[in-house]
């Protein structure tokens, strides 16, 4: 059964709200073959819910090259609204990734390279970054994409500058994310920007999301990132790291957590890993920090204490050094405001 597209299927909780006068924003969905369902109705519940929070906020069409209905990768059918060609520029134009986004439709690529550098905003969830790169839409552009393609991205356009680690990025009028659930990340942020934070928030608890996550928060955590260990007690020892960041967490104290001498040590858990102690050691740091200034209260020297950094001067070192920002200005962007 195929399943009409277009459609918002939220109803808000707390009723629509009325603005002044606002410009209406067309959000255009590109629809083909093998795409990410999740790539598209994440953010379309997402600004779907926002127009029903805020009527003549936005107006979001689909399309797809020929007009013709679509198969996601899971084998779902979707009917856009149109072709391409019957479309009038869109202020928002999102493309997704999925298998058909890897090697696009060159007839997608030529409409977005005609049609592409008139939208005010351009999106990409996962590998869509892919049709929009080809259409040299990126070229300049700090970008993300799903962590599985961000090589294969930057070796075949080293005109893109390509970031692997955030779940979003935004670079002037274009903004790019990682992989399928981060879409809806991205979308929240933008509905954030457009109609302000209460209309976001009031869209996320519908959809029971986070608000957002912060753009640049990883698209892996340190574990995640790393590889788990083969051997038992290497695991025992990252495990350790994890749940005690303000330990003793030097090379000779993990050693003898792990029987090991030193030496052999730092060897087998880079082999095994594909990271050294230290660098695994300094990212759940950095992790934990981060965790504590966005869900806490605590102050930066209860923060720098509990992840291990001692004092807030080394925490801001690190801070600068990784993320280009302070602990403090960190904590003012990204800690979500109260809910009252």
């Amino acid at each position: 059964m195929a399943e009409k597209v277009g459609k918002a299927s939220l109803r808000p909780s707390t009723g629509p709200r009325t603005i002044g006068v606002m410009e209406q924003r067309t959000v255009l969905l590109t629809l083909f073959d093998g795409l990410q369902s999740l790539d598209v109705t994440g953010p379309l519940e997402v600004f779907a819910g926002a127009e029903l929070y805020v009527p003549g906020s936005y107006r979001i069409r689909t399309a797809s090259v020929d007009g013709g209905p679509v198969r996601t990768s899971s084998g779902l059918a979707l009917v856009p609204d149109g072709p391409l060609a019957d479309t009038a520029d869109p202020h928002t134009l999102l493309v997704p990734g999925g298998q058909g986004s890897r090697d696009p439709d060159p007839r997608l690529v030529e409409w977005l390279r005609v049609h592409g550098p008139r939208a005010p905003r351009l999106v990409s969830v996962c590998t869509g970054a892919v049709p929009l790169a080809r259409a040299g839409l990126l070229d300049g552009r700090r970008v993300t994409t799903h962590w599985a393609y961000c090589e294969q991205l930057a070796r075949e356009h080293p005109a893109v500058r390509v970031d692997p680690d955030p779940i979003f990025v935004r670079d002037g009028h274009v903004a790019t994310s990682a992989g399928v659930t981060a879409g809806i990340d991205l979308a929240l942020a933008l509905v954030e920007e457009d109609l302000g934070r209460e209309t976001a928030l009031a869209v996320a608890r519908q959809l029971v999301v986070f608000l957002r996550r912060p753009g640049n928060q990883a698209q892996f955590s340190a574990q995640l990132a790393a590889q788990t260990a083969r051997r038992e007690p290497l695991r025992d020892v990252q495990q350790w790291i994890t749940e005690h960041p303000d330990g003793d967490l030097g090379v000779e104290a993990l050693a003898a957590r792990a029987t090991l001498s030193p030496r052999h040590f730092a060897r087998a858990f880079q082999a095994e890993t594909g990271t050294t102690p230290g660098r695994y050691v300094d990212r759940v740091r950095l992790e934990h920090a981060r965790r504590l200034l966005e869900d806490t209260t605590d102050g930066v020297e209860q923060v720098a204490r509990a992840s291990g950094y001692g004092t807030p001067e080394a925490m801001r070192r690190a801070f600068l050094r990784t993320l280009g920002t302070s602990p403090a200005e960190y904590r003012r962007r990204f800690r979500p405001a109260p809910v009252t």
